[in-house]
């Protein structure tokens, strides 16, 4: 059963005009079925709200075989990943925006909690990215390798170094741009150099959450993308009150 008062009350729409809405995502909230288990999800919440988008998008069959509505949806986020999601209200728009993604042409920028200090300010992690053979959900990066290994590419750079006021340990607040859109992007990079997400279960299991955290501390801050008309907008997406809460227990 769908918790209408979780939809309503917790999205907040951060732009809309005639062609695009985007919506700042809450943490824990999928953006659409897989087919598997009844729960909320920004789908529901479209069709509730914008019943005129049910039409709009590309429905996807999961492997059981059902039909899952995808209405206005052309990008998504992690269930755990909170911040800026594009949803667009027009076929023509979803035609247009989509493309944007497929051609790398929208510029994002994700804000993280991640474990440790990096040994430089800022780089470029250029390392391709495939499906593990041993954990079906989780995925590697093996730089110079072939196969079902796909190119990926992140920018990254720190924005505050510090430390877990209440153990001491070291932890980065780090901006990434991600120039590819693979699964998991930035949690695998950020493991291949070392300094998991925060509280990432799948990529760091054996670490403590820290700075109070009790999900991904992964945040999509910002996204720039071209409207139909031709202008360009940027959408940023406040912090959730965890990562607020984090920041203000984030010692230098």
């Amino acid at each position: 059963m769908i918790n209408n008062k979780f939809l309503t009350d917790e999205i907040e729409v951060l732009y809309e005009d005639e062609n695009i809405l985007a919506i700042n995502k809450p943490a824990g909230l999928i953006v659409h079925s897989d087919g598997r288990t009844e729960e909320p999800s920004v789908a529901d919440w479209v069709i509730k709200n914008y019943p005129s988008l049910l039409d709009v998008g590309e429905p996807w069959v999961s492997p059981q075989g059902e039909t899952i509505l995808r209405p206005g949806i052309v990008h998504r986020l992690d269930r755990l990943t909170s911040g800026v999601l594009v949803i667009v209200k027009t076929k023509e728009s979803h035609t247009f925006v989509k493309s944007q993604f497929q051609n790398r042409e929208v510029e994002k920028k994700y804000h993280s909690f991640v474990y440790g200090h990096p040994k430089d300010e800022k780089g470029i992690i250029d390392a391709e990215i495939g499906r593990t053979k041993k954990i079906p959900r989780r995925w590697t990066a093996l730089p110079g390798k072939t196969g079902n290994l796909r190119n990926a590419v992140t920018l990254w750079k720190v924005l505050k170094r510090g430390v877990d006021s209440s153990g001491g340990e070291k932890v980065s607040f780090l901006e990434a741009m991600p120039k590819t859109g693979r699964t998991h992007q930035i949690r695998v990079h950020f493991k291949f150099i070392n300094h998991p997400v925060v509280c990432d279960k799948i990529y760091a299991p054996k670490k403590d959450c820290l700075l109070g955290l009790g999900r991904l501390a992964l945040h999509a801050f910002q996204i720039k993308i071209k409207t139909p008309e031709g202008n360009f907008i940027k959408i940023e997406a406040p912090y959730p009150e965890d990562f607020q809460r984090a920041l203000k227990i984030f010692d230098v």
